[in-house]
């Protein structure tokens, strides 16, 4: 089966509506579905199979991307690796650990010749740079793996141009955008579509009380989004390790308690608000000075969360006003209720702004 005939059979089974914004990168798609089942030769005289150029799939949030590369990805009959961009890095950091205790000196060697024994392709969602340090590895890996004919595809919401975009010393990472165009083809999902969006369009976003109703609605609209399957998402900030424990298409869900129950900061949020387009945050109690830190932390992760534009769906013990009624902070909290009100909005989030 071709990538176009089962983009077509989505859209005959009403999964799908056809966009021509979609349909204009199904031939680059099927290039590479069909350039990877192409027999690799065996035996004494085999060689190394023929390097196939990857694709680089970007545009803006809810056009298809992530769809669209596992529509390929199906369909791909080769060794093959699926990662989020942030899970990946996850990864390879611990990989390099693990041989730096060995003793190893160019501890990037090892991860990158693993990646390229065990797969030939490898699709990434949602490739992002916004540390020095990854962009550094990143650069390296890409290298050894492009130089060992590993095929990559991958999406994001940025043109390779903007990729750690005003970061610390970024005049070293440019090699890497230009090693990435030159292995991969740049493609723009230029859709004016922004299909999370319509799926959450009318759908309530803040759920008062906690109670079975509240429960059942959260609960179908991840399953509308993720499809009912998700992996957890860590994010490495300064050296910690924070957790989501459910992500699935640039939509993240946990618990009030699993980020504003740890001793999480500014740097933890923004890194998350960063990471995702969408945070279903359930189980919001009453704030009061019986849990004041929590609420502290509840109000700075609100904060990078409006500024970021990242979409909030939560359930919470009462409405934003009557949230935090007493002990030291309710003032303060008055503009987090005011962000929590704006935030219910239709058309509110990141889409908006890309």
């Amino acid at each position: 089966m071709t990538v176009q005939d089962a983009y077509d059979a989505a859209v005959q089974a009403g999964k799908l509506t056809r966009d021509p914004a979609q349909i204009s990168v199904l031939p680059e798609l099927e290039r590479v579905r069909s350039a990877l089942a192409a027999p690799v030769k065996t035996g004494f005289f085999r060689k190394a199979p023929d390097a196939i150029p990857g694709l680089y799939m970007w545009g803006g949030v809810g056009r298809g991307k992530s769809m669209l590369m596992d529509l390929l990805y199906d369909l791909v009959d080769a060794p093959k690796q699926r990662r989020h961009f942030h899970a990946f890095m996850q990864w390879v950091h611990t990989e390099m650990n693990a041989a730096r205790k060995r003793g190893v000196d160019d501890a990037i060697a090892p991860v990158a010749a693993k990646l390229a024994e065990d797969v030939r392709f490898l699709a990434f969602d949602e490739m992002q740079i916004s540390d020095i340090t990854d962009a550094m590895i990143v650069g390296r890996l890409f290298e050894a793996l492009f130089a060992a004919n590993v095929t990559v595809v991958t999406t994001s919401n940025r043109p390779p141009d903007d990729l750690y975009k005003n970061g610390l010393n970024r005049q070293l990472f440019l090699p890497f955008i230009d090693l990435l165009k030159h292995h991969m083809v740049v493609h723009e999902l230029a859709s004016d579509t922004d299909y999370r969006q319509d799926r959450l369009a009318g759908t309530p976003s803040y759920f008062s009380p906690i109670d079975a109703d509240a429960r059942t609605a959260i609960a179908q609209i991840w399953h509308d989004i993720s499809g009912g399957t998700s992996d957890p998402l860590t994010l490495q900030v300064k050296g910690r390790a924070v957790t989501l424990p459910h992500y699935a298409n640039g939509v993240a869900r946990a618990k009030f308690f699993d980020l504003c129950g740890k001793p999480l900061g500014a740097a933890d949020y923004l890194a998350l608000a960063d990471a995702v387009r969408v945070l279903i945050l359930e189980d919001i109690p009453a704030l009061s000075r019986s849990n004041f830190n929590e609420a502290k932390r509840f109000v700075t992760l609100i904060d990078a969360l409006y500024e970021a534009k990242v979409q909030l769906i939560c359930s919470a013990a009462a409405q934003p006003e009557m949230l935090y009624l007493e002990g030291e902070g309710t003032f303060e909290f008055e503009r987090t209720a005011s962000r929590l009100r704006e935030m219910q909005s239709d058309g509110w989030g990141r889409a908006t702004a890309d």
